[in-house]
């Protein structure tokens, strides 16, 4: 999968690969149900068809420096959307959601990563063009 970059003068350039990733926020308990064990051991090989590798796993250092998170973050990332959809709707990895699902609260999407050289200050130039428009 490519994603379409767009200068901040509107010039479309060279589509790039792009990086996708999973991120689960999930809200565990204090003692994890042997289905949630069972699903952690199985998962890595549903992600091993589609390129997935773990980037975050529940973090058990972490520095809270605004707000509260009373999640645990999982952060896989995938070469490309594409790769991240096809897991998610595999049948090897539809069959261990409920593992995860029935005992451990949580929030999952699927998301694009940034191409190469992405500049956030590009993208507030077309959003403030975009709004004066």
């Amino acid at each position: 999968m490519t994603s379409e970059v767009i200068d901040p003068h509107g010039t479309l350039r060279e589509a790039v690969p792009m990086t996708a990733y999973a991120i689960a926020a999930l809200r565990p308990t204090a003692d994890l149900h042997e289905d949630v064990l069972r699903y952690m051991e199985r998962v890595q090989s549903t992600l091993d068809p589609f390129g997935g590798r773990f980037l975050i796993h529940g973090a058990p250092e972490r520095d809270v420096k605004e707000g509260e998170w009373p999640t645990s973050i999982v952060l896989v990332g995938f070469p490309s959307m594409d790769h991240a959809r096809r897991w998610y709707d595999s049948a090897a990895y539809q069959e261990l959601i409920p593992l995860r699902a029935r005992h451990l609260a949580g929030d999952l999407q699927l998301i694009d990563g940034v191409a190469p050289g992405y500049d956030p200050a590009a993208t507030a130039a077309l959003l403030r063009a975009g709004r004066a428009a």
